[in-house]
């Protein structure tokens, strides 16, 4: 991969630790992005959040952590299987990437129960496409409809190179019990198995943070540390 120019962006308080100052590195946003320099990026630990590209950088802070998963290697846990039993009436259907209603009753449903008072209840239908979707990204909405065709759920997957990545999930929060979030990374981790790709990426991993701690219960699970992946021990 060639040289990419990347700039910083301005300090703001962080969304997972109270006491710290999150930053980020963007690739420059004049770049013409494609699912393929997108796939070397993701290698590299960067994340999009709809067409920017960005990467942590925060002064003293290193809490986020890239983290991917072994799909041919994963077994679900215990409570990962009763999960799946209880969702196991639930239909997943990949839709395209574009504006949809219901979906974005949904999403402000779920940021009102999850985040009440933060900048993402306030997004209106333009800023939510914009944070979700990408003109350049091989992605899908995928939705989880139960047999009366209620929509539960809508996950927003990346198709990479080497494998499948989470971009975000949202829920009904009525249904909170069913674990929605955790059905739709099963979901994404079975898909990537039937495509044959190696790697289902999930983001950051925050040891600290509450928010994060369910990416730790998928194994095996690699870090990026500096320029190599490591499996995170047990």
């Amino acid at each position: 991969m060639n040289s990419i120019r990347l700039r910083l962006g301005h300090e703001h308080a962080c969304g997972y630790l109270d006491d710290r100052l999150a930053r980020s590195v963007f690739v420059d946003p004049a770049l013409t992005l494609s699912p393929q320099i997108y796939s070397a990026l993701a290698r590299k630990g960067f994340r999009r959040s709809g067409d920017l590209v960005y990467r942590p950088r925060c002064r003293g802070c290193n809490a986020c952590i890239p983290v991917r998963l072994d799909v041919a290697r994963f077994a679900p846990d215990r409570s990962q299987r009763r999960n799946q039993q209880r969702n196991r009436d639930l239909r997943a259907q990949p839709t395209p990437p574009v504006f949809n209603e219901t979906h974005y009753r949904l999403f402000t449903r779920y940021q009102d129960s999850r985040h009440a008072g933060g900048g993402m209840t306030a997004m209106n239908r333009r800023d939510y496409l914009g944070f979700l979707a990408s003109s350049w990204s091989s992605s899908q909405f995928v939705e989880f409809r139960d047999n009366d065709e209620k929509l539960l759920g809508v996950a927003v997957v990346d198709r990479l190179e080497d494998g499948l990545s989470a971009v975000y999930t949202f829920f009904d929060p009525d249904e909170s019990q069913r674990g929605i979030g955790t059905h739709a990374v099963l979901w994404q981790i079975t898909e990537a198995q039937r495509l044959r790709l190696p790697w289902l990426y999930l983001g950051y991993w925050i040891a600290e943070s509450r928010k994060m701690a369910y990416k730790s219960r998928f194994r095996p699970l690699q870090a990026l540390h500096g320029e190599r992946w490591e499996e995170i021990e047990e």
